[in-house]
């Protein structure tokens, strides 16, 4: 039983009885209310009306014609719901169809409910009593049978439509829990297949609109990105382990070199900065890993001010200068002044300085490079353009992935974490980095959003 109350279906089909219920109830309670008003006040007035006409009978005809008048009511009547009696002061009865005088009536006021006997047969009636001139008493009265049944056929038709409303919350939470499981279980199946192990595994979709079919949508796009970290994480787990096996190799060839030869103190001092150049490559390697870790978890974002983003990028160009006069490219900044923007001075620096770099890699002599900024409605784009050899079209989305490197790239110093540090500055600032050909070389664009 416990089992069943957890069923979704059956929660459901309880709260449509219960629903119904309250619905049927709110449209029974005041009409039960009106019911009885209505048809209580009618047939107290009809009382009334009636036992006012009698005993003006009586005024204008006497007490003969008065019980005339009452023996051909009840012999005329076909319903046989009227009930009269007609008694003197010695409650001797002189007209009607009341077997017997009930007991204690005739002392009670106005309008009551009392147990007859009509005819020799027990009735439930509404009686009122009037004291007529003469000494004479008169009961009139109606059969409240005759409304029971009325009300007996509004109780069976409300029990009806509970049963009817208990049937088809039945039958609908019976329908609900089968297509409800009919779609789970293609849940299942592919959520068993993931946890095997199977990640290429997605939810059966038909197109469709319904709740369901957003929710399998959601999921096949949740899917889709936990494939595509875990095989980030797949590469980048073997883009560390290729990148830190040669300088740890190096180093322990350096290292075992020196135990074995034993070199003079000139030899030993330069083997010793060559481990040092190899230990800090791999310290770099990890710095830049827990930089890329902290800006995109959003901690950065706390630290958010407002600056001068043509300022960052011509201090940038700065910095880069002479490295670029000494090879023989002419590096530029064409700015827009006055760019304020919301973000971290630090990062985006770092992330024009990695541009600018990359850029330089490349370039040949007498080439140029030109860093720009402009702002575009919402949104501000800092453009790293030179004239280089540029990039396949089909390495474009890989250069911003960890550790990647290209065919050009494979003899110039880094370990292809430079493109990937941009991308997650400009995702903390809600953007991207856009690469094209700048026909010919490289068109790096960095894109932010103005409000951060």
């Amino acid at each position: 039983m416990a089992r069943v109350l957890r069923l979704s279906a059956f929660r459901l089909a309880i709260a449509y009885i219960l629903l119904s219920v309250v619905v049927l109830g709110v449209l029974t309670v005041p009409l039960r209310y009106a019911w009885r008003q209505n048809i209580e006040d009618a047939r107290n007035e009809l009382i009334k009306e009636d036992a006012q006409s009698l005993s003006d009978i009586l005024e204008r005809h006497g007490i003969e014609a008065l019980a005339a008048v009452i023996d051909a009511r009840v012999a005329r009547q076909r319903v046989g719901n009227l009930i009269y009696s007609l008694s003197n002061a010695k409650s001797i009865r002189l007209a009607g169809n009341l077997s017997a005088l009930p007991r204690g009536a005739l002392e009670t006021p106005g309008i009551f409910e009392w147990a007859v006997e009509v005819n020799g047969r027990p009735v439930e009636a509404m009686l009122m009593h009037a004291s007529l001139p003469g000494g004479y008493d008169l009961l009139v009265g109606r059969d409240t049978a005759r409304f029971a049944r009325v009300e007996a056929f509004f109780v069976y038709s409300l029990a009806g439509a509970g049963g009817v409303i208990l049937l088809v919350a039945v039958i609908g939470g019976l329908a609900i829990r089968r297509s409800l499981l009919a779609e789970l279980h293609g849940i299942n199946q592919t959520a068993s297949a993931i946890v095997r192990g199977d990640l290429s595994r997605r939810l059966p979709v038909s197109g469709g609109t319904d709740e369901l079919e957003t929710l399998a949508q959601t999921l096949n796009r949740m899917l889709d990105q936990i494939e595509h970290l875990v095989q980030g994480v797949r590469n980048v787990s073997n883009a560390i382990a290729h990148d830190l096996r040669t300088p740890l190799a190096e180093l322990r060839a350096r290292l075992e070199m020196l135990l074995v030869t034993k070199p003079s103190a000139e030899e030993t001092r330069l083997e010793i900065e060559s481990a040092v150049a190899d230990v800090d490559r791999v310290i770099g390697i990890f710095n830049a890993l827990l930089r890329l870790a902290q800006i995109e978890t959003g901690a950065r974002r706390s630290g958010f001010v407002q600056l001068d983003l043509a300022e960052v990028a011509c201090e940038a160009v700065d910095f880069y200068q002479p490295v670029a006069e000494l090879r023989g490219i002419a590096l530029t900044c064409t700015c827009d002044p006055g760019i304020v923007i919301a973000g971290d001075t630090l990062l985006l620096s770092q992330a024009i300085g990695n541009l600018i770099d990359n850029a330089l890699k490349y370039v040949q002599k007498n080439g140029a490079i030109d860093v720009g900024a402009v702002i575009c409605g919402d949104t501000v784009r800092v453009t790293v353009a030179d004239n280089g050899p540029g990039i396949p079209s089909d390495e474009m989305p890989k250069v911003s992935e960890r550790f990647y490197r290209g065919d050009q790239s494979r003899g110039t110093p880094g370990v292809g974490l430079g493109l990937s540090l941009v991308a997650a500055v400009a995702t903390l600032h809600r953007g991207g980095l856009e690469l094209t050909d700048n026909r010919p070389g490289l068109r790096a664009t960095l894109v932010l959003s103005r409000r951060g």
